[in-house]
């Protein structure tokens, strides 16, 4: 694909000419002496990463019989990836997303264990340093759309609270944007706070709404050649640490959003789908906020955490 004028692959079929002993051979010494140039690195991993990269390339190349003109344009392809990429946007972990790379990253690296909470996908619009909320804050900073109440747990495996859990939230506003891609540098629809000694926290937030991936880009229009939309199911991010116990980064989804199935990044387990249950105008708040006409909802999420040792 040209970074200008991009053009989406002819969709034509793989030869079915058969490929002669002579031509195999010549393709299999190739890939040998590839794999022989990495015999001589020092770590180890690195000579087993190269190693794997190199076969496996090579074994797509071979299969689909890459074509001349193919190769040029996913060179072209990626080159315009990175040509996108900044501070604020990560093209590449698009790409990652949008292959199922990131969400099999995650499996690989997030064995299930006991009843730990599951992973997903980390996503493109993480930053630190989140402003702190105290519990029961709103991390919206004036991001629109209708106000959430948010409330749960953190505990191990074994039940115990995890008192002092860092929580890092974060999620688009109603109109589908991150903070970050407005170019106001404004911090809205992300905060921190901790859990309470009981291991509870709570605070308010946005109804999460669906949204498209940024699309604008070379990894938009991969999807738009290849017939796939760029839409993800409505949720809110977690990221959720506490001393000894492992990582987790996840989301919660809407119960009843219809992407659920397709989601662009394959970002959505059962075990992360919620209620999402809306209250009337006028219903009281669990904290005594002022809501006026406005309606709102509530959601509940138990988070568990696995040791970080498993």
């Amino acid at each position: 694909m040209s970074a200008d004028t991009p053009e989406p692959v002819s969709a034509e079929p793989v030869s079915a000419e058969p490929v002669s002993a002579e031509q195999q051979a010549r393709e299999a010494e190739l890939t040998a002496r590839v794999l022989a140039s990495f015999d001589g690195t020092a770590d180890p991993r690195l000579r087993q990463l190269m190693q794997a990269a190199v076969r496996h390339l090579h074994a797509f190349l071979r299969e689909v019989r890459l074509s001349e003109d193919e190769w040029q344009q996913g060179i072209e392809f990626l080159t315009a990836a990175g040509h996108i990429t900044d501070e604020r946007r990560q093209e590449f972990i698009l790409l990652s997303d949008t292959l199922g790379a990131s969400m099999q990253t995650i499996a690989i690296n997030n064995e299930a264990y006991a009843d730990a909470t599951e992973a997903t996908v980390f996503g493109p619009f993480f930053v630190d340093d989140a402003p702190l909320v105290e519990l029961g804050g709103d991390i919206a900073g004036g991001a629109n759309g209708q106000p959430c109440w948010v409330e749960g747990t953190v505990v191990d495996t074994g039940g115990k609270p995890v008192p002092g859990a860092r929580i890092e939230v974060w999620e688009a506003d109603q109109d589908g944007f991150y903070d970050l891609q407005y170019d106001d540098d404004r911090t809205a629809g992300r905060a921190h706070l901790f859990s309470a000694e009981d291991g509870s926290f709570r605070f308010w937030a946005i109804t999460p709404t669906p949204y498209p991936i940024p699309h604008d880009g070379p990894v938009g229009r991969m999807l738009a050649a290849t017939g796939r939309s760029p839409m993800r199911a409505s949720h809110l991010h977690f990221m959720v640490s506490a001393e000894g116990l492992r990582t987790l980064v996840t989301h919660i989804f809407v119960r009843g959003d219809e992407r659920l199935d397709s989601d662009s990044v394959f970002g959505v387990k059962e075990s992360l789908v919620k209620d999402f249950h809306e209250q009337t105008p006028g219903t009281p708040t669990p904290d005594g906020r002022d809501l006026g006409d406005a309606g709102w909802a509530r959601v509940r999420f138990d988070i568990v955490l696995a040791p970080d040792q498993v």
